[in-house]
């Protein structure tokens, strides 16, 4: 197949007449601008050029071959440009993948930072609710960015993102609203508002609480980790979640584990994540997971 390199001596031999001028505009030697028009002719088995006093012109088969040989050139070019511009976040797609307890307390506010700061990049998000539907799509669409709980397993690169809290909630009233931190024993038998088993949260919650010898009522499931919260503040209950999930204007209790408990958020690329995804990776590593005001009061939560 004709190399770049070789319709790019054709092109510049027919806009300066001579292999020579050729040469020199293409900072290259005459013998190799040579090489490569008779690289060019072997492939197309007909003669391109056509050697005069004067110089060279092109035979009827150049002249048809010339107009692709530019498109090729500027597609090329084009090419180039367009991936430099996707690593410096002036163009290109990025498909996001995320656990839908975090699309909006830590996605939603970089990507909204992208598309004033960046805005010729694209951005999909495609949600699930455990890591099966994150990582074994029905589609089988390709993902760049992976956002959820850790840990993932070694088949992906992961980043750190955040160590996020996870708190109980309850209704105004409760006898937990008196405490200024809860430990787990305290919740023993209590009425619980759990997940659906198709949301990931519940089988962690699950394995979470038979650790500590616990045993708790479910009362009502749902699969939308934030509807976890506001069930528990319409007093069905207490909801064990991350911080995340309650949102600013809770109107229930929110409080503490004593000791504190966290999870580790994570991004996770196939493979070293390329400048794009990395860029954008940095950034959620800087924002991290923000807790609202009120919550943050009632939890007495110095963080931003």
């Amino acid at each position: 197949m004709a190399t770049l390199r070789a319709l790019e001596c054709l092109v510049a031999v027919a806009d300066t007449g001579s292999i020579t001028d050729a040469a020199r505009l293409l900072h290259s030697s005459q013998p190799a601008v040579s090489q490569q028009i008779a690289a060019l002719e072997r492939e197309t088995r007909t003669a391109l050029l056509r050697r005069e006093a004067r110089g060279v012109t092109l035979t009827p088969a150049g002249r048809a071959a010339l107009a692709e040989a530019r498109r090729a050139i500027d597609a090329a070019a084009s090419a180039v440009r367009s991936a430099r511009a996707t690593g410096e976040a002036e163009g290109g797609s990025l498909r996001l993948a995320c656990a839908q307890s975090l699309t909006v307390p830590l996605l939603a506010p970089v990507i909204r930072a992208w598309h004033r700061h960046h805005p010729r990049v694209a951005i999909s998000i495609r949600e699930a609710v455990s890591p099966d539907g994150l990582f074994n799509p029905a589609d089988g669409e390709t993902v760049d960015v992976f956002v959820l709980p850790g840990p993932v397993d070694g088949r992906f690169t992961t980043t750190v993102l955040a160590e996020e809290e996870i708190v109980v909630t309850a209704p105004r009233g409760h006898r937990l609203a008196a405490a200024g931190a809860v430990t787990l024993a305290e919740l023993d038998g209590a009425d619980l508002v759990h997940f659906a088993p198709d949301n990931s949260l519940s089988d962690w919650l699950d394995r979470s609480l038979s650790a500590a010898g616990l045993r708790l009522k479910p009362v009502v499931r749902t699969s939308v980790t934030s509807a976890a919260p506001q069930l528990a503040a319409a007093g069905l209950g207490i909801a064990i979640s991350p911080v995340s999930a309650v949102s600013a204007g809770f109107p229930g209790v929110v409080r503490s584990f004593s000791p504190r408990w966290t999870r580790r958020l994570v991004a996770a690329t196939p493979g070293e994540p390329d400048p794009l995804a990395a860029r954008f990776i940095a950034d959620l590593r800087t924002r991290g997971v923000r807790v609202p005001h009120d919550v943050r009061a009632q939890l007495g939560d110095d963080a931003p």
